[in-house]
């Protein structure tokens, strides 16, 4: 099986977030699939099958399959338009989160997501000492949005992730922690506890959220964020209503060969 490894919103290597992307000559094993993941010990990996015309796109974190990632999606669009079908411009995947496309013009690649304007909840209760910070507010879609003071309360976070896991698990997949940016519209960072990801460098799917929140509190359509992991990666995102435009570039670092 051909594997690739892609940092995905960066244009240099050892920055973004790096995904694994497996090019599936015939259906395989879901339970397969996962044991691939967890032994690549990435955030994600996507099996990407070609049939007929179509390209079907699945994504698992080591301990469980996901219903939409970003990262892992550009990567995998990366792999198809550099080394499977160079001529490509335009791809669309069929995904558990419905048809998605990616376009690339020169070395940015614009995912075309569905928006997941989150709505207002309670402040969960030990949400504060999970994250030892002050939250202003707390928003619910699939991951739960924590708006805090600003960008330096963003980057000097003191996660109790063994905490931030209970406390979240019943609640929803993953955990965003955003504020204004000082040098970009907003920033934020991204837990997973119990997905297998304590923190994920950049992560695109994120963004199907922040960006309809972030547009509605900015008054813009058309903002520049950035992920405050130690990696680190710039989005250059869109709101579309029902849908997000988010853009950023990739580079590879792998490729090779999987066994089985």
């Amino acid at each position: 099986m051909k594997y690739y490894v892609i940092d995905a919103f960066a244009s240099q290597l050892f920055r973004g977030n790096p995904a694994g992307v497996c090019l599936l000559d015939s259906e395989i094993p879901d339970a397969l699939m996962q044991k691939i993941a967890f032994e690549n010990n990435l955030a994600e990996t996507a099996f990407l099958l070609h049939t007929e015309g179509s390209y079907h796109l699945r994504w698992f974190t080591p301990e469980v399959e996901i219903d939409l990632c970003g990262h892992a999606t550009l990567a995998t669009a990366f792999v198809v338009m550099n080394y499977v079908d160079p001529a490509l411009t335009h791809i669309s995947f069929e995904t558990k989160s419905g048809l998605l496309s990616v376009t690339r013009n020169n070395d940015m690649y614009t995912m075309n997501f569905p928006s997941r304007m989150p709505q207002p909840i309670e402040i969960t209760p030990f949400l504060e000492k999970a994250l030892n910070c002050h939250v202003l507010e707390t928003h619910l879609s699939r991951d739960l949005l924590v708006l805090v003071e600003n960008e330096a309360t963003v980057v000097n976070l003191d996660v109790n992730i063994n905490m931030l896991a209970e406390m979240s698990k019943d609640i929803s997949f993953a955990v965003i922690v955003t504020a204004k940016g000082d040098s970009c519209d907003f920033v934020s960072r991204f837990f997973a506890p119990n997905a297998g990801i304590n923190e994920d460098p950049v992560t695109g799917s994120a963004h199907s959220t922040l960006i309809p929140f972030w547009s509605k509190r900015l008054n813009k359509s058309k903002m520049v964020a950035k992920q405050l992991s130690q990696r680190g990666g710039t989005l250059i995102c869109e709101y579309l209503g029902e849908r997000v435009n988010i853009s950023g570039k990739a580079i590879c670092y792998l490729a090779g060969d999987i066994i089985l």
